[in-house]
């Protein structure tokens, strides 16, 4: 009898055991839905990758500077634009305001006061700058006087009526020394280089460039200088149009009419 009690108590803890083995077992296949997928990777979806958003792009730049702030045609304009096919109305055209530029010189330089003040400026910053003396070698020439220089070659010089000296805004810069003076390896000294890289701060511009004959119609002229104010002068310099004609959209002038 008691022998029969402990085979009943051994069996029931067999089949309690079988039943535990049941569970675990049930437990871990329950933990893999479908159970695993080949290679035991799991089937749980991962989530994509978000795709990074476009750069925006620059905004497009705005021409806001006003061309016509100044006559292109006035003579007393400071912006007025002298060529072989734009002559100055009257061609014996005189500014009222011309004055004496006290700056170094080979003769006496007359130039509109505006412009005056601004040649007497940047001479002064060559020297402060760089240790540079500049002279003028020409300024305001007359109508007359403009007839005695002209010499038939229309690429050397400009005739009576047509020429940006009648205006009183222009000079024709050198090095007090003289070296070089009016000629093309001005450009390549140290007073003709740095009058070209910093004319622009003072209001001037190189007015015939040496790649721009076909567009002035005359050949390099290093030492030629235009007063056009600071504003005109700076957004040439900043855009990096070199002739009135290109920036104001004006016909080259590459020979009179």
């Amino acid at each position: 009898m008691r022998q029969r009690r402990r085979l009943v108590i051994a069996g029931s803890l067999s089949l309690a055991l079988v039943a535990v083995a049941v569970v675990v077992i049930g437990a871990v296949s329950s933990s893999s839905p479908g159970g695993q997928a080949a290679g035991g990777a799991s089937a749980t979806p991962s989530e994509s990758p978000r795709p990074a958003p476009g750069a925006t792009p620059p905004p497009a730049s705005v021409d806001t500077f006003d061309r016509t702030a100044h006559s292109l045609d006035d003579p007393n304009s400071i912006w007025v634009v002298v060529n072989k096919l734009r002559p100055l109305n009257p061609q014996d055209f005189e500014p009222g305001d011309l004055v004496d530029v006290p700056v170094p010189h080979t003769w006496d330089p007359l130039l509109r006061q505006e412009a005056s003040d601004a040649i007497v400026a940047m001479f002064q910053a060559a020297s402060d700058e760089a240790d540079l003396s500049l002279a003028s070698n020409s300024a305001f020439r007359s109508y007359s006087a403009q007839e005695s220089v002209y010499d038939g070659d229309d690429l050397l010089t400009a005739r009576p009526g047509f020429s940006e000296h009648q205006t009183g805004l222009v000079m024709d810069i050198g090095a007090e020394s003289g070296e070089c003076s009016l000629a093309a390896c001005f450009g390549d000294i140290a007073e003709g280089i740095w009058v070209r890289d910093n004319a622009w701060r003072f209001g001037f511009i190189l007015r015939y460039p040496a790649d721009k004959t076909p567009v002035t119609g005359y050949e390099f002229e290093p030492w030629h200088f235009r007063y056009v104010g600071v504003p005109l002068a700076t957004e040439m310099h900043e855009t990096g149009v070199t002739t009135l004609e290109e920036f104001f959209g004006l016909p080259a002038a590459p020979e009179y009419e």
